[in-house]
């Protein structure tokens, strides 16, 4: 899987098959201790496969156990028609400019160099701007590898909240991830295509130990791999996971004086490093612990 796009994929959205005569183990779910409730934050993997599930019973007790499910989007409320009239006014050029022109000869060429050797036609892409352009070819190199949004951890739980009637809220609009996006500068834009596109061809390799490293909460795994791919892109780091991860905490602290238990379902990278939501509830005082599956027998 791509670094910085996967990245990203894990911020804005990764799971692995049950095994028999499985060991207690952490999973990427953490409880926080209010005065008169929990609240329980989930890292999500926003695609999946049907491989992936079930998912850990540990995070079906936290389910079961919330009353309100937070996660990035409102889910329920969200309108598909809206929400991609939204990326084309903000993605899709419309001035005569095309993405050779935003990338530059020389960038272009690299990237249509990458594009060929990953099978993707890259004259698909002539109407976008980089940032969209990245997460068209992630998404369909996902979608390749039999990834699946309707499979992922947020369309799960929603399914499963409205089904049985609990409401679901959003720490974010669709609006506002957009215009993280969107006001990337234009290096930073480049940046995150080419790479994502030279690393699109060995997605395929490296996508199970991320998702191993998901259930199994492996989070050195996921900082050393991922988190800290980030290094060497401030601005990609403050705009997609730092300043989300400070307001967060606000709405977090606010939640813990409810009655309320919460279930929080975030990108898995929001949780993990010394800037994720667990450690800066931490500094706040807040008692918090990583929450594990118990042993499973055959």
């Amino acid at each position: 899987m791509t670094r910085v796009a996967s990245c990203i994929l894990l911020l804005l959205v990764t799971a692995c098959s049950v095994r028999a005569d499985t060991p207690a183990h952490p999973v990427t779910l953490w409880r926080a201790q209010g005065i008169s409730n929990s609240i329980y934050l989930l890292g999500s993997i926003h695609l999946l496969r049907e491989e992936d599930h079930p998912l850990p019973s540990v995070i079906n007790e936290a389910y079961e156990d919330a009353e309100v499910l937070i996660m990035e989007l409102d889910m329920d409320d969200l309108d598909a028609t809206a929400t991609q009239q939204l990326f084309n006014q903000n993605g899709v050029l419309r001035d005569g400019t095309t993405l050779r022109d935003l990338m530059g000869e020389d960038l272009y060429r690299r990237a249509a160099a990458a594009a060929e050797a990953s099978d993707i036609p890259i004259d698909m892409l002539d109407k976008s701007e980089p940032w969209l352009a990245a997460i068209t070819v992630e998404m369909m190199s996902l979608y390749r590898i039999g990834f699946n949004p309707a499979l992922g951890v947020e369309m799960h739980m929603t399914a499963r909240a409205v089904a049985d009637g609990k409401p679901i809220e959003g720490l974010e609009l669709i609006e506002e991830q957009l215009a993280f996006l969107d006001g990337l500068s234009l290096p930073a834009q480049r940046d995150m295509l080419i790479q994502t596109l030279e690393e699109s061809a060995g997605m395929r390799e490296f996508i199970d130990g991320v998702i191993d490293a998901w259930r199994y909460g492996d989070i050195a795994f996921l900082e050393a791999e991922l988190l800290d791919s980030f290094q060497g892109h401030e601005e990609l780091s403050d705009a997609l996971v730092t300043n989300r991860n400070r307001r967060w905490v606000s709405q977090i602290n606010e939640l813990l004086d409810d009655r309320d238990d919460y279930l929080i379902i975030v990108g898995a990278l929001h949780l993990v490093g010394e800037q994720g939501v667990p450690k800066l509830l931490a500094k706040k005082g807040i008692e918090i612990i990583q929450l594990s599956e118990p042993a499973s027998v055959r």
